[in-house]
């Protein structure tokens, strides 16, 4: 005899009820899928902090938004009150990025929220930010750059892979996506330093920072 039974979600497909004897999906939706897409009738204006806005960014969970305003020559925050509509966003504050960029473009964040990635068409380079505060833009701090200069003159997007070892930057000047290796080959027997940022350096250059020694190509040793 056949029974109904929940379902969990699987390849993006969400069904509320599924017979288990017959195998069948009673009612269902199915993720990604443009076939059946249609405007919500939702929107949310961002004219009252920047006038030319570029890049769009959402935490993984929703409830947060990021706008690189070309205009403000910043970085947006939203909160959303309901993850993922837009309407129920609201302003939270901003971060100027103008000291490194004049036209930020494209905004990209760690996982974790603790590192902010912009790209801007007016130096043809990604900047680093270290948050203290996980997706608190007001607590950003440049970090470093690296120029894509020299592969694009005018980059408009940036993507990061998920473990954070290859970046992606999309370039309208010569109509191409570049690919680039973002990890840290370590030499066994070579002594790193950890940074307050979380990045790795030969040479102690923060005073708290933790000193450990790469006994094999990927594994580091930290001592307290």
């Amino acid at each position: 005899m056949a029974n109904d039974k929940d379902f969990k979600v699987k390849n993006g497909v969400q069904p509320t009820r599924y017979v288990e004897g017959l195998g069948t999906v009673v009612a269902s939706t199915e993720g990604y899928n443009f076939s059946g897409a249609s405007y919500d009738s939702v929107s949310f204006s961002v004219s009252g902090q920047d006038a030319d806005p570029y890049g769009l960014f959402f935490r993984s969970d929703g409830a947060k938004m990021y706008v690189a305003g070309d205009a403000g020559n910043d970085i947006n925050e939203y909160n959303l009150s309901t993850p993922w509509t837009v309407s129920s966003a609201s302003y939270s504050q901003n971060f100027s990025v103008a000291s490194q960029e004049s036209a930020p473009n494209g905004v990209f964040f760690k996982t974790d929220g603790t590192k902010m990635f912009v790209v801007g068409t007016a130096t043809d380079t990604v900047y680093e930010y270290a948050l203290s505060s996980a997706w608190d833009i007001s607590t950003s701090s440049y970090s470093q750059a690296f120029s894509v200069s020299s592969q694009e003159n005018d980059p408009q997007a940036l993507f990061f892979k998920s473990d954070g070892t290859k970046m992606y930057v999309l370039g309208s000047g010569s109509d191409t996506v570049y690919q680039y290796s973002t990890s840290v080959s370590l030499t066994p027997a070579q002594s790193y330093y950890v940074q307050t940022d979380g990045t790795l350096s030969t040479t102690a250059g923060d005073p708290s920072v933790f000193a450990g020694t790469a006994v094999a190509a990927t594994k580091l040793i930290v001592k307290g």
